[in-house]
Parts: C-alpha cells; sequence; structure tokens
C-alpha cells in the first residue's frame, strides 16, 4: 500500500496491468497507456482476494490534485520529466530503485540536473 497524495486519503487507487481484450471487468476502471488500467471501484479488490482479480498491482490510498490547465501547464514550462509507462518498473523494481530506473529512459544521469537554469 503506497501513499498516494493528498487528496481523498480515504479512496483507493489500483493500478494494474490490463486483463485482457475489451472493456476491463471492473465497474470504474480508466485505460491507461502502456497497457495499464487505473480502477477505483472496490470490485478489484474482491476480485484480487478471490484469486481472480490482476496479479501485477500498485495500491495506494489517495492521489494528487491539479486545478484546470495547471498540470498541461507545468508540463509546458519543463517542471516535469515525462517517460513512457514501463510495467517493469512500475511492478518489477524496487522502490528504491524506480526513480532511477525511470529517469533513465530518458538517456542521462539524473544526478546531472539543475535548480538553475541558464541562458545562452
Amino acid at each position: 500500500m503506497f501513499f498516494g497524495g493528498p487528496v481523498q486519503t480515504e479512496r483507493g487507487f489500483v493500478l494494474h496491468e490490463k486483463q485482457g481484450e475489451g472493456q476491463s471487468p471492473y465497474t470504474s476502471t480508466m485505460s491507461v497507456p502502456g497497457g495499464l488500467e487505473m480502477t477505483t471501484s472496490k470490485d478489484v479488490l474482491e476480485a484480487m482476494a478471490g484469486g481472480a482479480g490482476p496479479r501485477r498491482v500498485l495500491v495506494t490510498l489517495g492521489c494528487s490534485g491539479w486545478s484546470a490547465g495547471q498540470l498541461e501547464d507545468e508540463i509546458g514550462r519543463n517542471g516535469w520529466l515525462t517517460v513512457d509507462a514501463d510495467p517493469a518498473i512500475i511492478f518489477d523494481t524496487p522502490v528504491a530503485q524506480r526513480y532511477e530506473r525511470a529517469v533513465s529512459l530518458l538517456g542521462f544521469d539524473p544526478r546531472m540536473l539543475s535548480n538553475e537554469a541558464g541562458h545562452a
């Protein structure tokens, strides 16, 4: 169980691999690029408890939130580093190594990042 963020801390979010083709068998699921789904309904937990649910999951309580357009603006100003979802990093990599593995997909050493901006 992970802490997903300070918003709706009473609500659970289950990130899991897509099960089969077609529509998700769970009530409240959205598709995530990379063969993943995010489910917020308890039926996924019930399926997992019965051995029929997804095998590779990341379960969180709470989430983060932004005002309308805020996240897009931050991404546009290079406030975020983004990579395609990689299930191997999400589900198979130890937590302490996930950041480095994800940043390695961008092809540079994260220790080379700076909080300072320069102008040429």
